[in-house]
């Protein structure tokens, strides 16, 4: 599974944000049901049109796009 076989950007699609390449899910409402506690499995149960690579691969997008870390230094 590569990233980019699975995540895309189409200005023409919800506006060019990330969404996983065929449908309209983008990677942010994945990584926010995530957030909410729902399973990969009951993703791919209330979305039909993900797989489980789908919603690693909006996992993966999410840990390469952030920054790199910054140490923490308590003040």
């Amino acid at each position: 599974m590569t990233i980019v076989s699975r995540v895309t950007a189409d200005p023409a699609i919800m506006a060019g944000a990330p969404a996983i390449r065929g449908t309209r899910i983008t990677v942010s409402a994945v990584l926010g049901q995530l957030a909410a506690g729902s399973t990969v499995e009951e993703l791919v149960a209330d979305y039909p049109s993900l797989t489980r690579d789908d919603v690693l691969a909006a996992l993966a997008f999410a840990a390469e796009t952030m920054p790199q870390e910054r140490p923490f230094i308590a003040a």
